[in-house]
């Protein structure tokens, strides 16, 4: 009797260890869920920026972002980094952070585009709603991993547009430096999806 209390004692010690060393999914890592959820938001939000370009190249004939460089160096249209999302220098806590920076900034310059055509308030009004969603998501998961600062980033200083024309030409560079960071940030939410 003595010896089965002994041995169940051992048994018992034993796995209580392996359970102690069994490695945790570690919390700084995002779940498959909310990879997911991004990368679903992401979607959307390509479309509705690829639709706002499609509009403006129809509509004003501004189909060519890159003949527009040189007017948005002059407007001041700010590029967020992403260069702890790059894969050589890919870190979570500061991915988050830019990718949430990043798609604060692009809220404030798509407000600073509001009153670009009557016909285009519905799709930038989308594409607004559907950033602030996305930016969101990605600030819920910052605090669930412990990760969110205090007060969220604000917008910082966004260009201000005095004709239409700038206006229209900000829309098709805000759209398409838009759509470069997304496939920037889609690359690296992949490699967190990753095992």
């Amino acid at each position: 009797m003595k010896l089965t209390a002994l041995q169940l004692l051992l048994w018992h010690s034993a796995l209580w260890l392996v359970q102690e060393a069994t490695p945790l999914r570690p919390t700084s890592s995002p779940s498959q869920s909310f990879l997911l959820k991004c990368l679903e938001q992401m979607r959307k939000v390509q479309a509705d920026g690829t639709v706002l370009q499609e509009r403006l190249c129809a509509t004003h004939k501004l189909c060519h972002p890159e003949e527009l460089v040189l007017l948005g160096h002059a407007l001041g249209i700010p590029q967020p980094p992403l260069s702890s999302c790059s894969s050589q220098a890919l870190q979570l806590t500061g991915c988050l952070h830019q990718l949430h920076s990043g798609l604060v900034l692009y809220q404030g310059l798509l407000q600073a585009l509001a009153g670009i055509t009557p016909e285009l308030a519905p799709t930038l009004d989308m594409l607004q709603l559907d950033i602030s969603d996305f930016a969101f998501n990605i600030w819920q998961q910052m605090e669930e991993l412990g990760l969110a600062q205090a007060v969220p980033p604000s917008q910082g200083t966004t260009p201000t547009f005095t004709s239409a024309f700038q206006r229209r030409a900000g829309g098709v560079l805000v759209a398409s430096s838009l759509q470069s960071f997304l496939e920037l940030a889609y690359r690296a939410l992949r490699c967190f999806a990753k095992p």
